[in-house]
């Protein structure tokens, strides 16, 4: 195991530097690497089952400090600055994807779930290149993170909706029994959040070493605990981090957990990497170009339209369209769940995956080329 991680942090160290001088998102970097190192590529790691282990809890992590980032007050807002905007939008998308996937010949359900990943696009390609030096890109760093995390809701839904379908049985009974458990872990954990973590919160907070060792027990207590109740642990951190938002030392926690969240996270993107296939992904290479391209050319442009009809100026719509035109680490995610659930056949997972790959890559390239970002190619765009 020791060898593994040693291989997996100098490797992706040396590939994320050329994906900086690339101007790319290290991520891609990460997934690369697990192509290259994996058991399809020149098999220097063979087994990784106790990676992806590890890798899973970096998912957690990215929904713990998703929800923490999603105040009640925040939250409302955005129902009316960016609901309309993100409905539509996902229905479009939706539509588009699912035609993509009939015209390819899969089947109706694997048709969809193609549509429904997208949907969603990069929080972390979306925040990484945004600017945040100057007031004038404030507004639209605004409307980028309102769509996005209305975006991380549905996806939210989507996986309690896979949860119940994978575990067979009556899926309306199943998914029922899931929305009725909801609420309850909601409640427990207001309860806990108020008269509990608060009060611990409250006694030491000045010793900063146990506040992060206490944020970090409430969000692995909280996802075993949703494991527990049948729901899956992804949404249960997602849980810990909504009902710990509204807490002032909410940003604190953000802060000291993101090296932690980025660690487990490169793990995640390498076992993903490392899991493909490269034999059935000849199989689907022209359907993923397909797709996104699809992506690449037909998002921004819906954004930008319905962002304009929203009261949005021109430039700032179509900039947001051009951040958001990308699939997402949700839509890998939503895609590796459902071959588990049986969802969807492995081959739509190929699919899906490589598409997002190809996205990745090509999307920061638009990015970077036309608007301000902290690896932009020119030095005006890095000052403004």
């Amino acid at each position: 195991m020791a060898f593994s991680v040693f291989l997996i942090f100098v490797g992706a160290a040396v590939l994320a530097t050329l994906a900086l001088y690339a101007r790319q998102a290290m991520l891609v970097a990460y997934i690369l690497l697990g192509v290259f190192m994996g058991p399809w590529g020149f098999g220097l790691i063979s087994d990784t089952g106790l990676v992806e282990d590890i890798s899973n809890i970096g998912i957690m992590f990215l929904l713990y400090l998703l929800g923490l980032d999603l105040l009640p007050q925040q939250l409302w807002r955005m129902l009316g600055e960016a609901l309309r905007v993100t409905l539509l939008s996902s229905v479009l998308f939706c539509l588009l994807g699912f035609a993509v996937g009939w015209f390819f010949g899969f089947s109706g359900w694997d048709a969809l779930l193609i549509g429904i990943v997208f949907v969603f696009s990069s929080t972390i390609i979306g925040l990484k290149l945004l600017p945040t030096t100057t007031l004038h890109h404030r507004h639209t760093g605004q409307v980028i993170i309102s769509i996005l995390l209305l975006q991380d809701l549905i996806a939210i839904t989507v996986l309690l909706l896979l949860q119940g379908y994978g575990k067979g049985g009556n899926l309306a009974l199943d998914v029922g029994m899931q929305l009725l458990y909801l609420p309850v872990l909601l409640l427990i954990c207001y309860l806990l959040e108020r008269f509990v973590l608060i009060k611990l919160i409250g006694r030491f907070d000045q010793i900063h070493e146990y506040i992060f060792l206490l944020a970090i027990a409430w969000c692995l207590g909280i996802a075993e605990f949703s494991a527990f109740l049948g729901l899956s642990r992804e949404i249960g951190a997602f849980i810990a981090g909504v009902t710990l938002a509204s807490s002032p030392i909410a940003l604190f926690i953000t802060e000291r957990l993101k090296p932690l969240r980025d660690f487990f996270l490169i793990m995640f993107f390498f076992t993903l990497g490392a899991s493909f296939n490269m034999g059935v992904f000849m199989d689907v290479l022209i359907p993923a170009v397909a797709l996104a391209l699809a992506v690449l050319a037909i998002k921004p442009y819906i954004f930008k339209t319905l962002l304009v009809r929203a009261g949005e100026s021109m430039e700032m719509s179509m900039e947001v369209g051009v951040r958001l035109g990308q699939l997402s680490e949700f839509s890998l995610l939503i895609a590796v769940l459902a071959v588990k659930s049986h969802f969807i056949a492995e081959q739509t997972s190929y699919l899906i995956e490589m598409a997002t790959l190809l996205t990745f890559i090509v999307s920061p390239y638009l990015i970077v080329l036309r608007f301000p970002t902290p690896i932009a190619v020119t030095d005006r765009l890095r000052r403004d």
